[in-house]
């Protein structure tokens, strides 16, 4: 049976500070490898961003939004699902964020203002998924390994940059606290060595039918080589 498979997480050039490709370069990269959506997830403006903090709120949704909308823009061309998502940061720990929209992040300027708990919280008030993003990763940028299992939905316990262990420790997490599983490639140039995400057994064309499918469907993680 074919198999649909999605990038989970992704950054583009336009906004992650730490990504060399662009949104409309990385939607014709995964279209190119046989993918049927990416989610991209840039870094917020907690995290590594280009977005400068000195610009207004609604300059800077929109300057944030630009990588999405550019992959978004390729994809409808060439015929890939691109979703919207972002990867939150607190203090080095990394939330991946779906199911809210552009709208969304407009009418909340007080963002940065919350503590986690109160952003977690807001965002699952709104409908939106949350999944800690390689929690056990090991950086000089993370000062702690932070858990949050009662805030969170999922976990990300594949990811292509971290170690063997670090994943095998984020799926026990998982498991321990019954939290659905993502893999994910983390990708930030297009070309790496290896990549992960979910797969399906059918086309799922936006975002809330990919988190209904996790939560209730079916899907499988896998990893491949370049």
């Amino acid at each position: 049976m074919r198999q649909f498979k999605y990038e989970t997480h992704a950054h583009t050039a336009e906004v992650s500070r730490c990504a060399s490709i662009s949104g409309k370069d990385i939607a014709r990269f995964y279209k190119a490898k046989g993918y049927t959506g990416l989610i991209i997830t840039d870094h917020f403006f907690n995290g590594n961003t280009l977005v400068p903090s000195n610009l207004s709120w609604e300059e800077r949704v929109e300057w944030f939004c630009s990588g999405f909308e550019n992959a978004y823009t390729e994809g409808e061309k060439i015929g890939l699902h691109v979703f919207f998502g972002w990867e939150y940061t607190y203090k080095g720990t990394d939330f991946l964020t779906y199911g809210l929209d552009k709208s969304w992040l407009l009418d909340h300027p007080d963002l940065l203002s919350l503590s986690l708990t109160d952003y977690c919280d807001l965002v699952h008030r709104d409908g939106g998924f949350i999944i800690h993003a390689h929690p056990f990763r090991q950086a000089d940028y993370i000062n702690m390994i932070r858990l949050l299992p009662h805030k969170v939905d999922a976990v990300e316990v594949i990811n292509v940059f971290n170690t063997d262990f670090e994943n095998k420790q984020a799926e026990e997490y998982a498991n321990n606290y019954d939290l659905y599983k993502i893999a994910g490639s983390d990708n930030h140039h297009g070309r790496i060595k290896k990549y992960s995400g979910i797969q399906f057994n059918k086309c799922v064309k936006d975002m809330y039918s990919l988190v209904w499918e996790i939560k209730y469907g079916e899907y499988s993680m896998f990893t491949e080589q370049e």
